[in-house]
């Protein structure tokens, strides 16, 4: 996917050094064949904050197009994005969002994204996608994806997760649905493919991941101004 035209000098050499690393990196990409706070229990959120992390009002926007079975969005969620949130999300300088957009390549990616979902109206996102991510080895083997995330989901919450989602399923399908057409129109071709807004302008990174050094390099450059 080619990212937008840059208008700031200083972009175009961060995006071009991400070009470089994005290329040595293709291996590990993975494309596409086909076409924070604890939230109120059993009310429906919109779907965006609720796969979102950080503040609304935060100078910085980070979108994620992402597929829970992709190892390159494992990759890039346990080097990168654990330390955004750390570093950036929680002291409020950058609002994370989560879109969905599961790969018909992976077998079981509708089924953990479901269920993220679900989690997600019930204020567990980020734990379910951390527990998603940390198992992807297991689960992807063999589509077990509650025994692979046991550990970290106790029993009793993944019951209300399981049950919300039965009583919601046409909602949840609706709402991955909406982010991968979002993805469509944006031309996404990859995942992870990353967008980033501030000051107004979004600007698409080379998909495939990005080096938490040079993006946290790239977010600083973008609170300074």
């Amino acid at each position: 996917m080619k990212p937008p035209p840059m208008r700031r000098i200083g972009i175009f050499l961060f995006v071009m050094a991400f070009a470089t690393i994005s290329a040595v990196s293709a291996r590990q990409q993975t494309k596409t064949t086909s076409s924070p706070a604890a939230k109120p229990t059993m009310v429906a959120l919109d779907p965006s904050e609720a796969k979102s992390l950080g503040s609304k009002s935060a100078p910085i926007t980070i979108e994620v197009f992402e597929d829970f079975q992709c190892p390159a969005c494992r990759n890039f969620y346990e080097t990168t994005v654990k330390q955004l949130i750390d570093d950036y999300v929680n002291p409020g300088k950058v609002y994370l969002i989560h879109r969905d957009f599961p790969l018909d390549m992976h077998p079981y990616s509708h089924q953990a994204a479901r269920l993220a979902n679900a989690a997600a109206e019930l204020g567990q996102f980020e734990t379910v996608e951390r527990a998603l991510f940390d198992s992807q080895d297991q689960w992807s083997a063999n589509g077990k994806i509650e025994e692979a995330i046991a550990s970290t989901v106790p029993g009793a919450q993944m019951k209300k997760i399981r049950d919300y989602q039965a009583a919601h399923i046409n909602d949840i399908n609706a709402a991955i649905e909406r982010d991968r057409t979002l993805g469509v129109k944006r031309n996404v071709s990859q995942t992870p493919s990353i967008y980033v807004t501030s000051h107004g302008k979004t600007e698409a990174l080379p998909g495939g991941g990005v080096d938490y050094k040079l993006l946290r390099n790239y977010l600083d450059y973008l609170l300074r101004q």
